[in-house]
């Protein structure tokens, strides 16, 4: 049994279909409903909080992997309680600053928290550090329904994102494989893009002139304290953190998922007919590659609106 954390994020909602594609039991722990999040038929869907270890409690019987968010404080709470239960792997999804050692930046500080307490667990590890998310395009919905040209904050900073789906990906060969136990890694996109490579795609996609225009730092700082406490904002403008491409799929590949988001409200079909050669980490040093190709199931549609990893 594998327990995914974060089972309606973009992450986690793609890890949960790639486990039950291969058909490995699946535990998705959400905050709403489980009657209401729409997975597979099989996955067993509970509620839990991670902000409240007694909730979790019962979950971990069974379980041998788990696929764990960052920023929770009462991690070697629940850490714990998972190892007592007989829990042996886990991956954490942390984030690349966490490998600044910045404990004065409030984003690298729960990352670093999350780790520590990972390595600190007793359970055999592997730490993820992706930069960003592809799926990040979907917060300018309101600005493309303004219009084609998107003022955006950060116009000069290169980010080489990665599609969820790759990433979920990641996570399910390290969570199958013990080969990736106590590694870090950094998956990134092909790409390093400028936010105006990103929307000049997506343009392509959608059939729009789109275009961007640098939003001063001032008025990107006032938007963004509508929705983010201060210590984050603060966070985003004072990071610097860069990871390296590799190669899964590009934006352009990719698009059609968030352009669908994009273009449309409501939902539509999965994605179908992908497949991957070879593990996505490639073979730890000195060891032959082993074919870890997730068995995709027919189209079905997706469980709901496209949610921000959690």
């Amino acid at each position: 049994m594998y327990l995914v954390t974060g089972a309606t994020g973009n992450v986690g909602s793609e890890l949960v279909r790639a486990l039950h594609a291969d058909g490995e039991p699946v535990r998705a722990i959400v905050h709403s409903n489980p009657a209401d999040d729409g997975f597979p038929t099989g996955v067993d869907v509970r509620s839990g909080d991670l902000t409240d270890p007694s909730t979790l409690r019962d979950a971990w019987e069974g379980v041998r992997g788990v696929f764990l968010l960052p920023g929770y404080d009462q991690a070697p709470t629940f850490l714990r309680d998972a190892r007592a239960a007989g829990v042996e792997r886990l991956v954490l999804l942390s984030g690349g600053s966490a490998g600044s050692g910045d404990m004065s930046n409030a984003i690298s500080a729960y990352m670093i928290a999350s780790e520590t307490a990972v390595r600190a667990s007793g359970l055999s590890w592997t730490i993820l550090r992706p930069s960003a998310f592809m799926t990040n395009a979907l917060r300018w919905r309101d600005k493309l329904d303004a219009g084609d040209v998107l003022r955006l904050p950060f116009a000069g900073v290169r980010t080489a994102a990665i599609d969820p789906f790759d990433l979920a990906a990641v996570a399910r060969a390290a969570l199958l494989d013990d080969r990736h136990a106590e590694r870090t890694y950094t998956p990134t996109g092909p790409e390093s893009l400028l936010p105006a490579d990103q929307v000049r795609i997506l343009g392509e996609v959608l059939g729009r002139p789109l275009s961007v225009e640098a939003q001063p730092d001032e008025e990107a700082r006032k938007e963004m304290l509508t929705t983010t406490p201060p210590q984050y904002v603060d966070a985003f403008f004072d990071s610097t953190s860069r990871a390296p491409s590799t190669s899964p799929r590009s934006l352009r590949q990719s698009s059609r998922s968030p352009a669908d988001g994009l273009a449309r409200s409501g939902t539509g079909p999965r994605r179908t007919g992908r497949s991957s050669s070879a593990d996505p980490f490639g073979p730890p040093p000195g060891e032959p590659a082993r074919d870890v190709t997730p068995r995709r199931p027919r189209a079905r549609p997706r469980p709901g609106a496209e949610r921000a990893a959690q």
